[in-house]
């Protein structure tokens, strides 16, 4: 009997955002993967297998980082991951066409003393900006395995992972000389070679540690000042007193290293394109970025209503009045609840919400082209101007960005912001962000009442709503954190041509979130609203939702809208999408058609304008709300958000109802 060895490397996968890092992770995992929290941190940890020839390569795909500097969570996930697990091979993702930027990190990982191999991804986008790159005279540089990738279509991932196997194998170390540095910092270093025990118990390499101390590392400084004897304190102290401009001379020191390998190793063939160069010109000037950003949001309004939107038509008509007709045919005779609760409860209600997948296709494919081709970097340095205006930066736009897909990921996705104020203001204001699920609303009632406007009437609101936002930004950073200031750095991407299939895949991810959302979620809702709408019976008005509906009449008064439509806005607190398929619901509509008929009748186009306002302001869904306390760790921050929203949506959906009713459209 023949008995196979499974052996078990553990493997960190390491690197600064916009590498591809997670592209490498993906194409070694594939579906293989987890994502979860970082132990104590909110930072997503994605860990996945890879397995060849009986080896299981066990991925950590840390936190991307531009340093080992702990600046921010991410950087101390990633910082102490590579620390103190020490896992068998460390492979730091490099971007091919930013090399030297991307040295500075590299430089730290080979000071960890860690097995080292070097993923030099994005070849070709170096070869399309004319950069030349040696890889046998990096390799000999760096004194670590070099392996030329191109992630996105799966090249060099084979010889990837045959040098990873290699390294865990041989376990040999980077040799790497210290930093030259000045006399003085370099005499610092040694005293303070002297002052740490060497019999101290930590799991950092030594060299390592006593850099990052001359750096200012408060967390090493913290955890240093528990393990060392009480004797040994007042000679460290000493030490690290003198240590003032060591950080910025080291920081130097690892530039001009990086700066010399690349000079060594990387030849210009020719200069950046000139379409690059104009489309920066453009993308990137302080007010035709501004209107490009504009322009850009618009267009996918336009294509939204005049590519999409005609689709949704069309499976409203086919799926759901088709099913709902042949449906009502076949179970002719049955008690009339069961042909309701198929027909309204579940096909008006869920089927309605599905016919907007052509329109959700569309935003998320455009969103994911803008990330991939680097259009997302630029908007938000062109946008850092405008938000400094309102209290934050310009990588809060990036997170903010994101949220037009969805606010959770919004939410989320804050964490990249250093500055604890200008983190926690975009935590509080991204709820804000107008998301995919509320333009399925917005879609469905400019339509209904604004017809061949419904382009130019939704890109005003959502105008309106992003004014709001500002506003809100403002107030909050200039009342609640007068006086937090924090910087903007950030790496612009070069211009590449979008992978189809990764972004195809994008796509059918964010899509088969929103389907299961709706045979979940909006199913048991809907069926819930069905029930509380049909039952005791005599009637929607004389039901248990009705009741609840006439309780908050007066205040939709204010706003023209009647007790349906209050009904149909507190549903959606637990997905937006509900919205619809409550109006569905209650309105007894069997399809888009029939709804935007029935919502006519209930409404004028002045209260249309409050309740799209109302729904786009209105407090955070379910899955939002978790999310925004899950960041904040804070009951009271979370209870202020959805406070000043429910205020401020009903403010501005009044404002916008009276207003409109000054100019005819009340009526």
């Amino acid at each position: 009997m023949t008995t196979t060895t499974v052996s078990t490397l553990k493997v960190a996968l390491a690197g600064a955002p916009n590498t591809g890092k997670s592209t490498v992770f993906n194409a070694l995992t594939g579906l293989r993967q987890h994502t979860g929290n970082w132990p104590g941190k909110t930072v997503e940890r994605k860990t996945g297998v890879h397995r060849r020839n009986g080896t299981v390569f066990s991925l950590v795909d840390l936190p991307g980082s531009y340093s080992l500097s702990a600046n921010s969570v991410e950087e101390e996930a990633a910082r102490d991951f590579l620390a103190t697990e020490r896992p068998d091979v460390v492979v730091a993702v490099v971007d091919a066409s930013s090399l030297e930027r991307n040295l500075y990190l590299v430089r730290e990982l080979l000071e960890l003393r860690l097995p080292t191999v070097i993923a030099l991804n994005m070849m070709d986008v170096a070869r399309s900006a004319g950069l030349e790159v040696d890889v046998e005279r990096l390799e000999s540089a760096l004194g670590v395995p070099v392996v030329a990738l191109v992630a996105r279509q799966g090249k060099g991932i084979d010889e990837l992972v045959d040098a990873i196997e290699q390294a865990a194998k041989t376990g040999a170390t980077p040799d790497i000389a210290r930093l030259p540095l000045e006399p003085d910092t370099a005499m610092l270093l040694d005293a303070l070679d002297q002052a740490v025990p060497l019999s101290l118990d930590l799991p950092y390499p030594r060299e390592w540690l006593l850099v990052k101390l001359l750096e200012g590392d408060r967390a090493l400084a913290k955890a240093l000042k528990t393990e060392v004897p009480p004797e040994a304190r007042p000679d460290i102290e000493a030490a690290l007193r003198h240590r003032d401009g060591a950080a910025i001379e080291i920081a130097g020191a690892r530039y001009d290293w990086a700066a010399a390998i690349y000079h060594q190793t990387v030849r210009r063939e020719r200069s950046e394109s000139s379409l690059a160069k104009r489309a920066d010109h453009l993308l990137m000037h302080p007010l035709g970025g501004v209107l490009a950003f504009v322009a850009v949001v618009f267009g996918i309004y336009w294509l939204m209503f005049s590519v999409a939107a005609p689709m949704q038509r069309f499976l409203d008509d086919k799926l759901v009045g088709g099913s709902t007709t042949r449906l009502e045919s076949a179970l002719a005779g049955w008690p009339h609840w069961s042909t309701s609760l198929l027909t309204n409860g579940i096909i008006g209600g869920v089927g309605t919400v599905l016919t907007f997948i052509p329109i959700l296709a569309l935003l998320f494919l455009a969103l994911t082209v803008l990330e991939d081709i680097g259009y997302m970097a630029r908007a938000a340095f062109v946008m850092d101007r405008f938000m400094n205006l309102i209290g934050l930066r310009g990588k809060s736009f990036l997170p903010l960005f994101v949220g037009w897909g969805c606010n959770v990921p919004a939410i989320s996705g804050s964490r990249i912001i250093e500055s604890p104020s200008a983190r926690l203001t975009t935590i509080l204001v991204a709820p804000l962000v107008p998301c995919s699920a509320r333009m399925v609303v917005i879609a469905l009632f400019t339509a209904a009442f604004f017809g061949s406007a419904a382009a130019f009437v939704a890109w005003g609101m959502v105008m309106v709503n992003l004014a709001v936002l500002a506003i809100v930004a403002l107030l909050i950073s200039r009342l609640l954190f007068r006086g937090h200031e924090s910087s903007f750095v950030m790496e612009l991407p070069r211009y590449h041509v979008p992978n189809l299939r990764s972004v195809l895949l994008t796509t059918l991810t964010r899509l088969r979130h929103f389907v299961t959302l709706t045979g979940t979620v909006i199913l048991g809702v809907s069926l819930v609203v069905w029930a509380l709408s049909t039952f005791p019976g005599s009637g929607i008005e004389q039901s248990f939702l009705g009741h609840i509906g006439r309780g908050l009449a007066p205040l939709g008064s204010l706003m023209g809208l009647d007790w349906r439509a209050m009904v149909a806005l507190l549903t959606s607190f637990v997905a937006k999408e509900q919205t619809i398929a409550t109006f569905g619901v209650l309105l007894g509509s069997n399809g888009d058609s029939s709804l935007r008929t029935s919502l006519a009748g209930i409404m004028t186009p002045a209260a249309a304008l409050s309740f799209i306002a109302l729904q786009m302001l209105f407090i955070p869904c379910a899955a939002s709300t978790v999310t925004l306390f899950r960041e904040t760790r804070s009951w009271r921050w979370t209870a202020f958000a959805v406070g000043y929203m429910l205020v401020v949506s009903f403010g501005v959906a009044i404002l916008i109802y009276q207003t409109a009713r000054l100019f005819g459209l009340g009526v």
